[in-house]
């Protein structure tokens, strides 16, 4: 009898459990389509999530802190931010419900601590929206798309325009890109609608039009002709990677800022969080987000050099094959990529190890570089073998990384992983470009070297961090609490 009563209360708890997280889902929602308030959970994205995914985040929460998080409270927490008065804004709720219990004596109510804890929400500028158009339309313009698209919310900060394209947009090549962007064989369905409009060249995206432009060089496009003024192009082509060829994106009219989604020359190259502040978007014009290497291991790099000094090390990325490679054997312009990419591990070199002096000079010429191109579709793993200055220990270090993904300037692309069993597929779809594997981690006895294992989706986490760039380079980043 006793163990069918504790049966019956384990019912009715889960039954509760799940009609909060229900509440919680419609909170955040309004707060996102009424407020452009975004909510998160410790970084996790809870837009579009179902009961179950939300409950799990609620796990990892309390796991990554050791000290339960709770969607009851999470929920009461939610209630007072939509109670009280907030400019556009994004909030960790995994963390205020974390500080809340750690202050609870501090303040009477729930309302007050939110008020305390945002006090400096109303202190922030008005966002002016900026335009975007993609120039390029690949696996990187695609994601950008989606992102963009998914979370354009009130139409606050990065607006999408247009795409440009090469070649013919008639109505079978347009039903083709908008094939492309419903549904991708990785990244799965876009969570959205998409539909052609032949007549005005466009695809129709949860509603709104997006021009698709047929251009063969950046000069020729008006973009002034489709209402679009003063817009960051973000070109993912590839096509252009110096400042002379990446110039001709602003000789267009109605194109302000140009922003490349590949390592640049002559050009800053930014990993956002790292080194993006050192150049002012008033007078900059032209922006590398350098590689989705480059953006996985930099924040970590910047972590253990800052906190134990790097003497020298040595990186060796197992990169998933990309479309530059062969589908079947046949040439290719560098070596052992015309093997078959789905058959074959493929030793290639990368220039991630020297791209990371670009965002920090201190490890100029103190790393090496590698790559292994593995029959995956997405899903890297970059493993980072260091010397340190100052000895430390397993625990040390990951007491260290908890910490930066935790709190500082590095909590969106930190993300710090507990799971025992992670293999790549897991990781796909994470947005923080560095997913440090905690449980793989391997100090020697000496305490003065490191083997980190960083994994990252090379698309989806890389995109993620072109958007961050763009917001800073557009000046439409709004307010945060991490």
């Amino acid at each position: 009898m006793a163990s069918v009563k504790s049966y019956e209360k384990e019912l009715a708890f889960q039954a509760d459990r799940r009609k909060a997280t229900t509440e919680f889902i419609k909170i955040t929602s309004d707060l996102w389509y009424d407020k452009a308030i975004e909510i998160l959970i410790f970084k996790n994205q809870v837009i579009d999530k179902n009961v179950s995914d939300i409950i799990n985040l609620h796990e990892y929460a309390g796991e990554f802190v050791q000290k339960p998080i709770s969607i009851f409270d999470s929920v009461e927490l939610l209630r007072a931010i939509n109670d009280i008065k907030l400019p556009p804004s994004k909030l960790d709720i995994g963390k205020l419900t974390y500080e809340y219990h750690s202050d609870e004596n501090n303040y009477s109510s729930v309302t007050s601590f939110i008020i305390s804890k945002l006090e400096d929400a109303n202190k922030t500028k008005n966002i002016e929206p900026k335009d975007v158009v993609l120039y390029g339309f690949g696996r990187i313009g695609r994601l950008l798309a989606r992102e963009l698209m998914a979370k354009t919310g009130k139409g606050n900060q990065l607006r999408l325009r247009a795409i440009v394209v090469r070649g013919i947009l008639n109505a079978d090549i347009l039903e083709k890109r908008a094939a492309l962007l419903r549904t991708d064989s990785v990244h799965g369905q876009f969570l959205g609608t998409v539909d052609v409009d032949l007549k005005a060249k466009a695809l129709i995206i949860n509603g709104t039009t997006v021009h698709l432009i047929n251009a063969h060089s950046p000069e020729e496009v008006d973009y002034t002709k489709y209402g679009i003024k003063k817009a960051l192009i973000i070109d993912n082509t590839g096509a252009f990677r110096t400042k002379g060829e990446l110039e001709r994106h602003l000789k267009s009219k109605g194109a302000e800022k140009v922003l490349l989604t590949a390592p640049g020359k002559e050009i800053p190259n930014i990993v956002h969080g790292v080194n993006h502040s050192e150049f002012n978007p008033d007078k900059t014009h032209i922006y590398s987000a350098a590689s989705c290497t480059t953006n996985a291991i930099t924040p970590i790099l910047k972590v253990i050099d800052d906190s134990l000094g790097i003497i020298k090390g040595h990186l060796e990325t197992i990169h998933a094959y990309t479309n530059d490679q062969n589908l079947v054997d046949n040439m290719h312009g560098k070596y052992r990529r015309g093997r078959a990419a789905a058959l074959n591990m493929v030793i290639t070199e990368t220039g991630a190890g020297a791209a990371v002096a670009k965002a920090l000079p201190s490890l100029a010429g103190k790393l090496t570089s590698n790559a292994i191109r593995v029959p995956v579709p997405n899903g890297s793993l970059a493993i980072l073998n260091l010397e340190i200055k100052n000895k430390t220990s397993l625990i040390g270090i990951n007491t260290i990384l908890k910490k930066y993904a935790l709190e500082g300037d590095l909590v969106e692309q930190i993300k710090y992983s507990l799971n025992k069993e992670m293999v790549s597929s897991d990781i796909v779809g994470t947005s923080a470009p560095s997913i440090y594997d905690s449980k793989a981690t391997i100090v020697t006895k000496d305490g003065t070297n490191l083997i980190l294992y960083i994994w990252y989706d090379n698309e989806y986490g890389y995109s993620h961090q072109v958007i961050r760039l763009a917001k800073y380079i557009a000046k439409v980043r709004r307010y945060t609490y991490y």
